[in-house]
């Protein structure tokens, strides 16, 4: 009996095994969410972390090399990567990965976006003009990415589709218990008044009901001068806030000069996954903004 055990493992063990989908992230969230869906079924490579700007990053030959192997890209689009997915895509030379293939996969398809411009100009700053990208800081926004998600990797890997299916409906269940809890514990947060850094942040805004009163960068992607900053400063007399809010990966010194001044807290959020070590993954992410939001309103 024994022999024959010995002879059956040794017969599985020569079985070819099913190599784990190989998935290029742009964004930390987004390899999060992939991980959430698909579990060891994928190996996941992210561009950048939660202390990078993702407006710019380098395309090291570690990353061309990962877009090469890659059997799923997964990134934001509206624009935000511009700057150097084009560059990785043209270099990595991978077919399956390029726009309108099934393996190319843009977040921002799936989400309606906010602060649209009118017209395009770049004298006007860092303006996108699909639309602003950063669609991560609201969680509604990743359950209508995750549905998209969970159905793109079920077409690229039909042979685990129970899977995805399964891993989608119970991820989506902790989702929406999720978002019922976060909304309750925020209440206290509707109508408040904040200053933000950059213009990053209208998506938690409009969830969450906060009121932008200024920010700090005079345009998009331009650090604020000393004048801009007084200019800011006059404005709160007539419309103070309570806290200026800035991203984990952004200079503190703007956020902080206008807050000893208006003697408001500064509020370092995490922006993402990985921005701080409550921040480990996506619940995690939402359950810390919301924390260091009401920490601010004592």
């Amino acid at each position: 009996m024994s022999r024959i055990i010995f002879l059956l493992l040794t017969l599985i063990a020569a079985l070819p095994t099913q190599a784990a989908l190989r998935v290029f992230a742009c964004e930390p969230e987004w390899a999060a969410l992939t991980k959430e869906l698909a579990g060891d079924l994928v190996d996941i490579k992210t561009a950048t972390n939660a202390l990078q700007d993702p407006h710019h990053i380098q395309a090291r030959p570690s990353l061309i090399a990962a877009i090469r192997r890659a059997d799923l890209l997964v990134c934001t689009g509206a624009q935000l990567e511009t700057g150097w997915l084009p560059v990785l895509l043209r270099r990595g030379g991978n077919p399956r990965l390029q726009p309108g293939q099934p393996a190319y996969f843009e977040a921002a398809t799936f989400v309606p976006l906010k602060q649209v411009p009118v017209r395009v100009d770049r004298a006007e700053g860092d303006v996108h003009p699909d639309g602003n990208p950063h669609i991560q800081t609201n969680p509604r926004n990743i359950a209508r990415v995750a549905q998209a998600l969970g159905t793109r990797l079920m077409q690229v890997d039909p042979a685990h589709k129970a899977i995805y299916q399964q891993r989608l409906k119970d991820f989506d269940h902790r989702w929406q218990q999720a978002l019922a809890r976060w909304q309750q514990e925020a209440a206290p947060l509707r109508g408040v008044a904040v200053v933000t850094q950059h213009q990053g942040w209208i998506y938690l805004t409009d969830w969450l009901g906060l009121r932008e009163v200024a920010t700090l960068e005079p345009k998009p992607g331009v650090p604020p001068s000393t004048g801009d900053l007084s200019d800011v400063l006059n404005r709160l007399k007539d419309q103070p806030a309570r806290m200026v809010i800035r991203a984990a990966y952004q200079d503190p010194r703007p956020s902080q000069w206008i807050a000893a001044r208006a003697h408001i807290p500064a509020v370092q959020l995490p922006f993402t996954v990985g921005g701080d070590e409550q921040a480990k993954d996506l619940f995690g992410l939402y359950d810390d903004t919301i924390a260091r939001l009401k920490e601010a309103l004592k």
